[in-house]
């Protein structure tokens, strides 16, 4: 491709950073998106560019759809293609039963957790189809286990923007196909991040490793490894399919 470049939504930290760090070693140019967390999105083009990538950092709140847009006009003045895209931005709220879930909770939950990845996908599909003048490419959606789980009396809003999510990996693969485009997503399980801190619940994970078949938590590096996979040219037969990394669970 005229430009092995990657862009990554929620790099600043986790999952996204990791992927960010083993995407530069795998010899992408990476585009880092990352919404408030400054300090940590320095931190990760820091880490892209030691490991011999371009590192391009664009803030932007992807709830909005007019910051989507100027999202993609700052790539487009810095970049010429596009090779994958990794939908990663996310977020999560103090846990609740579906009862207590206000109606500016779940619009919140939604607007950042569903809209924004399908409107993020749709400017990638326009840059990589072949019928559009581009040359292909990869999208990866991150759900989550809890789009199987269903999360009660925790996060069922988080999970059904999740299952949402998994829709739009099979439903998009399958009307890009033919266009040079595959569509796939990643289920992370129990995975060390900073994104249960964001819940309220820190040790979250930790406290649930129990509930793995492994018995252990997750890594954010175990499943950029497997994102990366889903991006490279070894995964040319995969497309409208989401890989549980989970532990079993």
């Amino acid at each position: 491709m005229s430009s092995k470049t990657v862009i990554i939504t929620g790099a600043s930290t986790g999952i996204g950073a990791a992927t960010a760090r083993l995407a530069a070693r795998e010899g992408y140019d990476v585009v880092l998106g990352y919404r408030s967390d400054a300090a940590g999105a320095a931190e990760t083009a820091r880490a892209v560019e030691a490991a011999g990538g371009r590192a391009h950092v664009i803030q932007a709140d992807l709830s909005d759809p007019l910051e989507i847009d100027r999202f993609f006009a700052d790539f487009d003045e810095a970049f010429d293609g596009l090779a994958a895209l990794v939908n990663n931005a996310g977020i999560v709220d103090v846990a609740a039963r579906v009862e207590g879930m206000t109606p500016a909770r779940l619009r919140r939950m939604f607007d950042t957790n569903l809209i924004s990845p399908f409107l993020v996908a749709s400017h990638a599909v326009r840059r990589m189809s072949t019928e559009q003048g581009g040359e292909g490419g990869v999208i990866v959606n991150i759900s989550s286990a809890a789009a199987r789980l269903g999360s009660a009396n925790l996060y069922v809003d988080y999970a059904a923007a999740k299952a949402g999510i998994d829709i739009l990996t099979k439903g998009l693969s399958d009307e890009v196909a033919a266009e040079g485009i595959r569509v796939v997503g990643i289920r992370p399980g129990l995975i060390e991040t900073p994104i249960h801190g964001k819940g309220g619940e820190p040790d979250r994970a930790r406290r649930l490793a129990g509930m793995v078949p492994m018995k252990r938590t997750g890594s954010a590096d175990e499943v950029a490894e497997a994102i990366v996979w889903l991006m490279s040219d070894k995964a040319s037969y995969v497309t409208g399919t989401t890989l549980d990394v989970t532990g079993g669970r």
